[in-house]
């Protein structure tokens, strides 16, 4: 019988909706996740409304989506990250390519959000 990602949780749910996803958001989310999981080892993967998610202390930090309809992947930050710079700021990013210079740019958003 094969498991779905309703009877999973936490890190495997994540990565069986990661496994899920279409090319290239699949192999992006990969990335994603180890991007993520590197720069805050404390945040606890979870998925939240169906996507992968990292939460610190019960509360998603951050989450990316990609599915075969959408032009390009999502990251986003929810209001408990720490992101704020004065009046306005970023709170998600589409990413259609991941390189370096992206993860790198990644990395550093995570370790702020988490504050």
């Amino acid at each position: 019988m094969k498991k779905t990602t309703k009877k999973l949780s936490g890190e495997d749910a994540v990565l069986a909706k990661i496994a899920s996803m279409p090319e290239p958001y699949r192999t992006m989310g990969e990335r994603l996740h180890a991007v993520i999981t590197a720069s805050a080892p404390d945040l606890l993967p979870r998925l939240w409304y169906g996507m992968p998610a990292y939460a610190k202390e019960g509360k998603v930090i951050c989450f990316f989506r990609g599915a075969v309809n959408e032009r390009y992947m999502t990251l986003g930050f929810s209001e408990n990250a720490k992101l704020d710079e004065g009046h306005l700021w970023p709170t998600s990013y589409a990413l259609t390519e991941l390189t370096e210079t992206e993860e790198g740019r990644i990395a550093e958003l995570v370790k702020k959000a988490v504050g």
